[in-house]
């Protein structure tokens, strides 16, 4: 990295389906750029259409870093993404090209760009099966009441469906002994690493975002998502893996394994994504 300044850089944030890809394409190609995915289910391999990541047409040329860089059996943590999502902006930056961070996981964008130092925690695997199994046994509301008893700050942020994040919060504070949003107030450093322009995405009439999410998981079920899982399954990828609880993947391998109706696992796709 230039030691004279901090590298300038574009982040593009915001929810599912508006648009934050074709946009990072467009500023990468007017700018000449090249983009750094901070999708935290796009850096798996062989999980391309319910990760949403773009295609060679839509990617227009423009090089796309940070996807496809490991085997979907395997279990990846903010710590690596942090370490490799860093070399790759630097190379970028170094390059004389512009990086442009696109993504939709807060917690890989706060860390990467925001000095938030999670480096440290591994997290307890046996307490997170215990978590998972109270949520299978009691529903995830369960889980999200424990976190809401010791980390109310935390808790109002996550969705009771975004099980992971939440489980993730409890495991910081029983190994720790300290909440999740103290442990971010503590380590986040003073500055940025980066000089970054945010660039938040949105939609003001919620409606028209939920139908653009709904047609986006339409679209992704028309071009195989059902093949796709059942394809992951084929090649023995544990059903319980990290990369498989991603939303459009876990439902469609609940109607499997339950024998329920597919149309049913869809609608599901839709309630999570929107949510």
């Amino acid at each position: 990295m230039r030691q004279d300044k901090k590298a300038k850089l574009i982040c593009i944030v915001g929810p599912t389906a508006t648009g934050k890809t074709r946009l990072a394409v467009e500023l990468a190609l007017k700018y000449n750029g090249e983009v750094v995915s901070a999708d935290s289910m796009q850096i798996y391999k062989g999980m391309d259409i319910g990760t949403a990541k773009p295609t060679a047409a839509e990617r227009m040329g423009v090089p796309h870093h940070m996807m496809d860089i490991v085997s979907s059996f395997e279990s990846y943590s903010v710590a690596r993404y942090t370490a490799e999502a860093s070399d790759v902006i630097e190379k970028i930056y170094s390059g004389g090209k512009l990086p442009i961070v696109a993504g939709g996981t807060g917690l890989y964008i706060d860390s990467l760009l925001r000095n938030m130092d999670f480096a440290a925690f591994d997290g307890d695997k046996e307490y997170r099966s215990e978590l998972n199994r109270l949520a299978k046994r009691e529903g995830p509301g369960a889980v999200h009441r424990m976190l809401f008893d010791i980390d109310p700050e935390s808790a109002v942020k996550l969705h009771e469906n975004d099980l992971k994040r939440v489980i993730r919060a409890l495991e910081v504070y029983k190994i720790t002994g300290e909440t999740q949003s103290a442990h971010i107030r503590r380590t986040k450093k003073y500055g940025e690493k980066y000089d970054v322009l945010y660039l938040g995405l949105n939609f003001s009439d919620r409606e028209k975002l939920y139908d653009r999410i709904n047609m986006r998981v339409d679209a992704m079920m028309e071009a195989g998502l059902l093949d796709e899982v059942k394809r992951l399954i084929a090649d023995g990828v544990p059903t319980n893996s990290t990369a498989l609880q991603a939303i459009g993947y876990k439902e469609l391998i609940r109607a499997l394994e339950d024998n329920l109706p597919v149309p049913d696992a869809v609608n599901q796709i839709k309630q999570n994504s929107r949510r």
